[in-house]
Parts: structure tokens; C-alpha cells; sequence
């Protein structure tokens, strides 16, 4: 086989296998959307069938810090696209990943701080269906602002165009689903 010949098998086999690593990362987005979607059409069918209740434990709820965190959360997701351009040099492919994972941080902090003063309100009869279902739908999206932080990290570390790419589009979809939350949660 000559040399044009094996470039070529190599680059089919690239090709190939880049195509499989695209569908295995849109599965797994996919996946994810589908499994927030369901917490969110639950937590809608819940705020339907007791709008009394809903309504009182919003008055809890403090959309402010909830906004701040939607910006937090948006300007990590502007660097991490930053981190996905090409031609961005390793050190600002770095730079961009680890400010991203620290931004996740200061979500998870300012999130965490917010459940402070809204645990007090989860006892009451009246209100711990509204906060059950508040805080596994935000708990959830929490555990993935943390683990996607985690995994921006080590990519950080050890940056590859693919795990660059891939962490990068999961990253965009928490962005997405905290887009989707924020106005159902803290503004209906």
C-alpha cells in the first residue's frame, strides 16, 4: 500500500471515528435534556395541581441570587466556548477551561447559600411538596454545575481538541437547562 493509500485509510479512520464520538456526545446531551425535561414537566404538574402552595413557597424563593447566578453561569459558558475556538492557543484553551470551572463553582457556592435560607421554609406542611420537588430538580442541575466543573478541570489539565469539544457542548447544555429553570421556577 502506498503512502496516499494509508493517509487516506487513516483519515477515513479518523473521520469515522470522530463521527462516532459526535453521536455518543449528542446521545448523552440528548439523554440529559430528556431527564431534566421530566423533572421540570413534574415540577409543572405539581405547581397545577396545588397553585396554592406553589405559590406561597415562591414567596421563599429569592429570585435575585437566582439571577446572579444565571449571569455566573452564562459568562462560564461564554469561556468555555472561548476555550473551543480554534486556533486558541493551549495556554488560553487553560486559561478559559479553568475560569469556567471556577465561575461553576462560584454558581455551586452562591447556590448553596441560597438552600440556606430556603431549608427553613422545606418543613412546613404546606410548602415541602413545592420544596421537595424544588430542590431535586435544582439539586440535580447543581450535581452537574459540580461534576461538569470538575471534569472542565481535568480537561484543563490535559487539553484535547475532543474533550475539549465534548465538555464544552455538555457544559452548554446545563447552561441551557438553567435558561429553562430560572423563569419556571423563580418567575411563573
Amino acid at each position: 500500500m502506498n503512502a496516499t493509500a494509508k493517509s487516506l485509510n487513516l483519515s477515513v479512520a479518523s473521520a469515522s471515528e470522530e463521527e462516532g464520538d459526535t453521536l455518543l456526545l449528542w446521545v448523552l446531551v440528548w439523554s440529559e435534556l430528556v431527564a431534566f425535561g421530566i423533572l421540570i414537566a413534574g415540577f409543572l404538574v405539581m405547581s397545577l395541581l396545588e397553585p396554592e402552595h406553589f405559590s406561597a413557597a415562591r414567596q421563599y424563593l429569592n429570585p435575585g441570587l437566582a439571577a446572579i447566578n444565571t449571569v455566573i453561569l452564562l459568562t462560564s459558558g461564554w469561556q468555555s466556548a472561548m476555550a473551543a475556538r480554534r486556533g486558541a492557543s493551549v495556554a488560553e484553551v487553560r486559561r478559559s477551561l479553568v475560569c469556567a470551572a471556577g465561575l461553576g463553582l462560584v454558581f455551586m457556592a452562591v447556590k448553596l447559600a441560597e438552600y440556606a435560607g430556603e431549608i427553613v421554609h422545606a418543613a412546613e406542611d404546606a410548602l415541602s411538596g413545592f420544596f421537595e420537588i424544588y430542590f431535586l430538580v435544582t439539586g440535580f442541575h447543581l450535581l452537574h454545575v459540580v461534576f461538569g466543573s470538575v471534569i472542565l478541570l481535568i480537561v484543563a489539565w490535559r487539553p484535547q481538541r475532543q474533550n475539549v469539544i465534548l465538555i464544552t457542548t455538555l457544559w452548554h447544555a446545563i447552561d441551557l437547562v438553567w435558561i429553562v429553570m430560572f423563569p419556571i421556577l423563580y418567575l411563573a
